[in-house]
């Protein structure tokens, strides 16, 4: 009964958070927009880790889910101090549960196994941060560096002339995508200050700290949003996804990739388009963004593996899969800043959707295995790597006694 409860509950939560989350976003000129996008994203994300920890056998959970899942229900304090913390109200970034409580209560839980303090592998014990100064000037440099590009550079190659009649009918196709691209480049800076800066904020007050590097730097990146070099570096739609808004992308991953049963890619683009508002701008984007996705993994899946013979031939494959990977991002969000219908479908026409019929084609042509038949493949994998590897030490450890008889 209290499971059903609870089901219902946090069915109930999530339709309701995003029904406010695109009630305020109709007007994205008042206060309340973006926080109650960070809101909508830890009332679902802690509703689902109380589900699972109070609801679901642990046999059911994956690694993930286990680490953050919920076994006792919060306090009213605890609740509203998650959801409204004043860190993270504005602007976020998003965290889990277990990771706020462990900040306040100062015990941060440290789930990199592969890291090293002081010669001791971290584990789940108290141990004492560092000083952030360092790194909260660092970013707060950053922000400074991006708030000037952003103020100096964006009128320069502004979004809108991508639709304007002169320019496309008297500029050259490869110049328009050139344009495209510098014009896009230049808007992004200002999403670059506000969560570099929303994280130096957490960082400031002392939470974000993420343990130690392999030669003992301590790292400030539990909760960041953004890898800047990453994102303007990314060889793939993946990669550059996985770089970008990383909290919301790890939300959305948690409350629906992993739990949706029929075509998580397309659930997921879907809810991240509801989540952000009501403009048909942002539904144009995330449906490009579905078969943009496909088409790349497809790409990923059946032709990078002919480059990885040689270094020269993995170079020549990144930089093309880097300028595709470039103008595939533009082309897609043009109607995220656009927002209308008509602009964004008449920067589409300019193109005559050739991303997207390039897309669906590559996509039906390239045959990509299913899901759930990756997934087994892996576990499959996991369950004979260490019989694999007793093989091989047993024949290595034969030879070697080989060699020693022989000498």
């Amino acid at each position: 009964m209290a499971c059903t409860l609870l089901t219902s509950q946090v069915s109930f939560t999530l339709s309701l958070s995003l029904t406010l989350s695109l009630s305020v976003s109709l007007s994205p000129s008042l206060p309340l927009h973006r926080p109650m996008m960070v809101i909508t994203q830890k009332i679902t994300s802690l509703t689902f880790e109380i589900h699972d920890g109070m609801c679901r056998k642990e046999e059911q959970l994956t690694p993930n889910q286990k680490i953050l899942a919920i076994k006792r229900m919060p306090s009213l304090l605890e609740y509203f101090s998650y959801n409204c913390n004043f860190m993270g109200i504005l602007a976020g970034p998003t965290c889990s549960y277990n990771d706020y409580i462990a900040f306040i209560e100062g015990t941060p839980c440290r789930r990199h196994g592969d890291q090293q303090t002081n010669g001791k592998a971290n584990g789940r014990h108290k141990q004492t941060d560092p000083s952030p100064n360092i790194e909260v000037v660092r970013k707060l440099a950053t922000c400074f560096f991006s708030l000037m590009v952003f103020l100096s550079v964006c009128k320069v190659f502004p979004v809108e002339r991508n639709i304007d009649d002169d320019f496309i009918a008297n500029t050259p196709f490869y110049a328009q995508v050139v344009y495209l691209y510098l014009s896009m480049l230049t808007t992004r800076p200002k999403y670059y200050f506000v969560w570099t800066l929303a994280d130096a904020i957490n960082n400031a007050a002392g939470f974000g700290f993420n343990g130690y590097t392999s030669d003992g730097s301590p790292r400030w990146d539990l909760i960041s949003n953004l890898r800047i070099a990453d994102i303007e570096f990314a060889t793939s739609f993946k990669m550059f996804l996985d770089n970008w808004n990383i909290q919301t992308a790890h939300w959305l991953k948690r409350v629906c990739y992993e739990r949706c049963p029929y075509n998580p890619t397309a659930a997921t683009f879907i809810l991240s388009a509801m989540w952000h508002g009501a403009y048909p701008g942002y539904y144009l984007t995330f449906l490009t963004g579905i078969v943009v996705t496909l088409a790349a993994r497809a790409m990923r899946h059946n032709v990078r593996p002919h480059f990885l013979g040689s270094p020269s031939h993995k170079l020549v494959y990144d930089v093309i899969t880097w300028a595709g990977t470039q103008i595939a991002i533009c082309y897609t969000v043009v109607p995220f800043v656009l927002l209308s219908v008509g602009p964004s479908m008449k920067f589409y026409r300019s193109w005559y959707f050739s991303v997207h019929i390039g897309c669906v084609l590559l996509a039906v042509a390239l045959p990509v295995k299913p899901r759930h038949m990756r997934l087994k493949e892996q576990q499959k994998g996991l369950h004979l790597a260490p019989i694999l590897s007793h093989l091989d030490s047993t024949s290595t450890d034969s030879n070697c006694n080989q060699k020693t008889k022989a000498t």
